[in-house]
């Protein structure tokens, strides 16, 4: 048998339950103009004499903040249940901390030696 015609707006409002409504194309690019002014923060910090000492920390906090816009806005997490983001950002947190110990014991394997 051939299936009839699909109600797609019922479709959408049964495949969205629980969801709340994307963003429009205007929010996206807000947020592309948003992160294109951090990028050119990030790239002007880089030859601002006096940011010199506070430059790693400076510009792993603009790194930041565009990754948590990109996460949040183009990956669509911020529209998802809470269980997605939590099986997202538990990982992250396991991976951040890993990756910190990995610095901290090589770090300290060459002090070490020195």
């Amino acid at each position: 048998m051939i299936p009839g015609p699909v109600d797609m707006n019922h479709v959408m409002q049964t495949s969205d339950a629980g969801h709340q409504a994307h963003a429009t194309v205007g929010t996206y690019v807000k947020v592309a103009l948003v992160l294109t002014a951090v990028t050119a923060i990030e790239v002007a910090a880089i030859y601002i004499r006096a940011l010199t000492p506070i430059l790693i920390p400076t510009l792993l906090v603009l790194s930041l903040a565009k990754f948590a816009l990109v996460v949040l806005f183009f990956m669509h997490l911020r529209y998802d249940s809470r269980v997605l983001a939590v099986l997202f950002v538990g990982p992250l947190i396991i991976a951040v901390a890993i990756i910190l110990s990995l610095i901290a014991l090589i770090t300290a394997a060459f002090m070490v030696r020195a």
